[in-house]
C-alpha cells in the first residue's frame, strides 16, 4: 500500500487501437512506478496531461480495463488534445 504522500504521485497510462470499443488501462501505479510510466511516456514522445480528477477515476479501473461509457466524453477530449500537439495535428494547422 503506498504511503499517503505517494498517492499525490500518481500516473495512468491509456492505449486504444482501431479494433477495440474503448481506450483501455495499460499501466498505473503510485509513487515510484507513477514516476517510471511517466518517464517511459517521456521517453516514447507519448504527451502526457496532468488532470488528477481524471487520474483519479481512471485509477479505480482494473489494468487492461476499457473505460468505462461515463469517461469517453473526458476521454474524447484528451485525445483530441494529445492530436493537436502532435505533429499530424500541427501539420493540419499550417
Amino acid at each position: 500500500m503506498p504511503m499517503p504522500n505517494e498517492r499525490h504521485r500518481q500516473a495512468v497510462a491509456l492505449a486504444y487501437q482501431e479494433n477495440e470499443r474503448a481506450p483501455r488501462v495499460v499501466a498505473k501505479g503510485y509513487g515510484e512506478l507513477a514516476e517510471r510510466i511517466m518517464a517511459e511516456a517521456h521517453r516514447q514522445g507519448i504527451y502526457v496531461h496532468d488532470a488528477p480528477e481524471i487520474v483519479a477515476l481512471l485509477m479505480q479501473l482494473d489494468l487492461d480495463a476499457e473505460i468505462p461509457p461515463r469517461l469517453y466524453q473526458v476521454v474524447a477530449e484528451l485525445l483530441v488534445w494529445v492530436f493537436e500537439l502532435s505533429d499530424e495535428g500541427l501539420k493540419r494547422h499550417d
